[in-house]
């Protein structure tokens, strides 16, 4: 990454859920900034016409795995069993911590917190839905194409925004206990914002609990 001046430790392409409406006064304060991002270009709106048609041969080749994966559950040993229901028991858990913690939401809800200003901040930065986020020495580099794109993200990447070590830290929620796309962006006034990456527990992930604990 070079050509963006920055030497990352890690980065994965991530998103953000959608930006709630902030109330009026916040959204004045800050200039009515942007919070959706661009519409589809014409590019990406020209292959979801041509794909259309094959729309119902997906349905029905979805039906016929779910018909698969049910048959399979069926001829499930005693332990496949226990462990699919493991795994159940484990989603049931992960999904009320989520929902106990908040994390089911983009931020923390305190839009006048670091990280409700930097989020009304983030579709000015870009329009383009996702955002590759580095890790680095210094702190956190979001870059991303300045508009939206259908095809050739990479190319078009320029650094759009820098946080600074000293202002957050990446962090995994669940210490990886579970197996997520959720990493938060902690501010250092205790304000957060949810982005999810584009594969499940990313090399971003792994690059977070490889970290030292804070002291406190």
């Amino acid at each position: 990454m070079d050509h963006l001046g920055i030497h990352p430790e890690s980065g994965a392409w991530c998103f953000i859920d959608k930006i709630p409406q902030p109330p009026a006064d916040v959204l004045h304060a800050a200039g009515n900034p942007r919070i959706r991002p661009a519409t589809m270009p014409p590019l990406g709106m020209l292959g979801a016409v041509l794909g259309a048609p094959f729309m119902p041969l997906l349905m029905l080749l979805t039906l016929l795995a779910e018909a698969e994966e049910a048959v399979k559950r069926a001829l499930d040993t005693k332990d496949e069993k226990e462990r699919r229901l493991a795994k159940k028991e484990e989603d049931r858990r992960r999904d009320a911590i989520i929902a106990r913690q908040g994390l089911d939401k983009v931020f923390d809800g305190d839009w006048h917190g670091n990280a409700g200003q930097f989020l009304l901040r983030w579709y000015s930065h870009s329009t383009h839905h996702q955002r590759m986020l580095f890790a680095t020495e210094e702190g956190i580099v979001l870059a991303a194409p300045p508009k939206r794109v259908s095809v050739g993200r990479e190319k078009r990447l320029q650094v759009v925004a820098r946080i600074a070590a000293s202002e957050a830290t990446l962090d995994d929620p669940f210490s990886g206990e579970f197996e997520t796309r959720i990493l938060l962006i902690r501010f250092s006034d205790g304000s957060w914002l949810r982005v999810d990456t584009e594969e499940l527990r990313s090399d971003l992930h792994m690059y977070v609990l490889r970290q030292p604990l804070p002291h406190n």
